[in-house]
């Protein structure tokens, strides 16, 4: 609505022009934007004379977003013409925000350390005046995390933004771990939890010359390695990983054994060792032999093993195991004990030393 103030009869000679002074519903904010339709009126005021004439003057609703729309108001007395300009400044329309990460996911989508997340805004008529600061995020383990954040533009619209991924900063576990020596093999067993996606077995020394290498690689809980070289010392490290590329180790040693399994070559024992070799088809008794300097033991086991005392006797004589170096040696036997036929060779021959 123009409001115009009256003037019964003005003055002669009045040496002023109107006033001009705009009104806003609702009224004009702080900040110089509105956030909603806006009406602008003009009051009109001239207390000496008559108003004439205006241009201009008629209220008027904004309802669509404007970065500045120029609005003169002109008006006319016996003192003169005066205009006055306002610029209408409305934004309802909230910010256009984006979350970003500062880096792409580590593995298959899954994000497995920390790492900061920005917000960033763009409007296309007022001007971005914060947003919400980095936020980092290091847990918990989600398949479904998220981060959310706000832009705010000048205007004062509020807008979010989510960036939704999958954390997972945890190793998976590997358990009951264990070796199992073979004929110039080795067996290597273990349980893993059920995130587990891949167990990897690294060996050195390696293949072909390599100073390390996969020996394995597979989802299974044991594999057996083979051509190893007897009396050689051999490192395993057993690696679960997860989806996330997180990663569990755990190593284990192991001495290469040919037929005979156990002791491994050269190992050392405080207490009388249980001598266990590989079973060769069609044997009905084996033989074993115990040198030390000279053959102290002689026996025939059925079976692919035989536990050592610490004293026996040999030819008479009673031996006692005491510390040293010890070799031993197993053939196969066919048929009766009293026949006596045996093997071409033996099965193998091996060293243990005794320590205490």
């Amino acid at each position: 609505m123009l409001l115009v103030a009256p003037n019964a009869g003005g003055v002669p000679g009045d040496p002023t022009p109107p006033g001009i002074t705009p009104v806003y519903s609702p009224a004009f904010p702080a900040n110089g934007w509105f956030r909603g339709s806006v009406t602008l009126s003009w009051l009109v005021l001239d207390p000496e004379s008559i108003i004439l004439n205006t241009t201009g003057c008629e209220p008027k609703t904004f309802t669509a977003d404007t970065p500045g729309t120029p609005v003169t108001c002109t008006a006319e007395s016996d003192g003169g013409t005066n205009s006055g300009t306002v610029k209408i400044k409305l934004d309802r329309t909230p910010p256009v925000v984006s979350a970003g990460a500062e880096r792409v996911a580590d593995a298959n989508g899954w994000y497995n350390r920390p790492f900061t997340v920005s917000f960033a805004g763009t409007d296309a008529t007022s001007v971005i005046a914060g947003c919400s600061p980095p936020t980092r995020y290091g847990g918990p383990d989600l398949a479904s995390a998220s981060v959310v954040g706000s832009c705010t533009d000048t205007a004062g619209n509020v807008a979010t933004a989510t960036l939704s991924f999958k954390y997972d900063a945890t190793a998976p576990t590997l358990f009951a771990v264990t070796k199992k020596p073979g004929n110039r093999s080795a067996e290597v067993a273990w349980r893993k939890s059920t995130d587990t996606q891949l167990v990897e077995v690294m060996r050195a020394p390696g293949r072909k010359g390599q100073g390390e290498s996969a020996v394995y690689r597979g989802s299974e809980t044991g594999f057996r390695d083979t051509g190893l070289i007897v009396g050689r010392k051999y490192e395993y490290r057993v690696i679960g990983i997860d989806e996330a590329a997180n990663r569990a180790e755990q190593k284990l040693d192991l001495v290469a054994t040919g037929a005979l399994l156990s002791p491994a070559p050269a190992e050392r024992v405080t207490s009388p060792p249980n001598l266990t070799w590989t079973p060769v088809k069609k044997a009905s008794y084996y033989n074993v032999q115990l040198i030390r300097g000279r053959k102290v033991l002689s026996a025939w086991p059925t079976s692919p093993g035989y536990r050592l005392r610490r004293t026996w006797m040999y030819k008479g004589r009673r031996y006692r195991l005491r510390p040293g170096v010890y070799r031993w040696y197993v053939w196969p036997g066919y048929g009766q004990i009293s026949a006596a036929r045996y093997g071409r060779r033996p099965l193998g021959s091996s060293t243990f030393v005794v320590t205490g």
